[in-house]
């Protein structure tokens, strides 16, 4: 079992009005095999959150901590981190011209391997996958997400998940853009890489109807940069009904 723990963490950004603070003292822990929902209103830091994880050079720790089975997360690089088997499925999947699916899959499980897969035994698992995602075969050979419609970017994403095989996902508003169908093979995509591997996922959502499909453990409210209830499956329930206004302050907006 891997363990991934994050200890008061404080987090800023710089804007046009200075240094803003953005999470004001996150504490989570979770384990492999595990599902946390992170869900809050837009603007609460959720989103800052995933990317401190995974190490974005565009938020700066201040103070707290990140470990990884007991190893430092914040001296890591990016893809010490990756290495590690952390994995950040991102809200807006960007576009990577001239480097094909194939070629782009491939290199990165060679890279977190450190060696290249058989040929044989990695086709025949990434068009399985592909398959199981409802992918037509003609995008491996199409550069990353280029001319890909959101449903596609986020199937793409959930692809690499399945074939890179990651001890933690980050999952970033998946959900976001996706309509009931998509939704739904997206979800049985990280369901199926749960089963598989023992994954830990650590969901970002501010939308209950994800969950529907991708039942949590684990539920945390976040808003303005803190946790501020936590709970089982049930929380989430209760979200839908209530919505977040018992937890807003209108004084204190926050933008992240």
């Amino acid at each position: 079992m891997s363990v991934l723990e994050i200890r008061d963490l404080h987090v800023t950004v710089e804007t046009e009005a200075g240094t803003t603070p953005i999470l004001n003292g996150i504490t989570l822990t979770m384990s492999t095999g595990e599902t946390h929902a992170i869900m809050g209103p837009n603007g609460s830091g959720k989103s800052t959150l995933a990317y401190t994880i995974a190490g974005h050079p565009k938020y700066t720790v201040t103070s707290g901590s990140i470990t990884f089975d007991g190893q430092d997360v914040l001296e890591m690089t990016v893809d010490e981190r990756a290495r590690a088997g952390l994995f950040l499925a991102m809200q807006y999947p960007v576009e990577i011209p001239g480097v094909t699916v194939t070629n782009f899959l491939r290199t990165a499980k060679t890279a977190l391997d450190g060696e290249a897969p058989s040929i044989r035994s990695w086709t025949k698992d990434v068009k399985a996958a592909m398959g199981n995602l409802r992918m037509d075969p003609k995008f491996a050979q199409r550069n990353v997400n280029e001319g890909f419609s959101g449903g596609e970017k986020k199937r793409h994403e959930i692809l690499q998940l399945e074939v890179l095989k990651p001890k933690f996902a980050i999952l970033d508003e998946t959900d976001s853009g996706l309509d009931v169908d998509a939704l739904k093979i997206v979800s049985e995509g990280v369901n199926r890489a749960k089963e598989s591997t023992g994954l830990g996922v650590l969901l970002i959502t501010h939308y209950t109807r994800i969950l529907r499909y991708i039942r949590p453990d684990f539920v945390h409210v976040v808003v303005a940069g803190k946790i501020v209830e936590e709970g089982g499956p049930e929380l989430a329930d209760r979200l839908e009904e209530e919505g977040y206004d018992r937890f807003l302050d209108p004084a204190a907006p926050i933008e992240a």
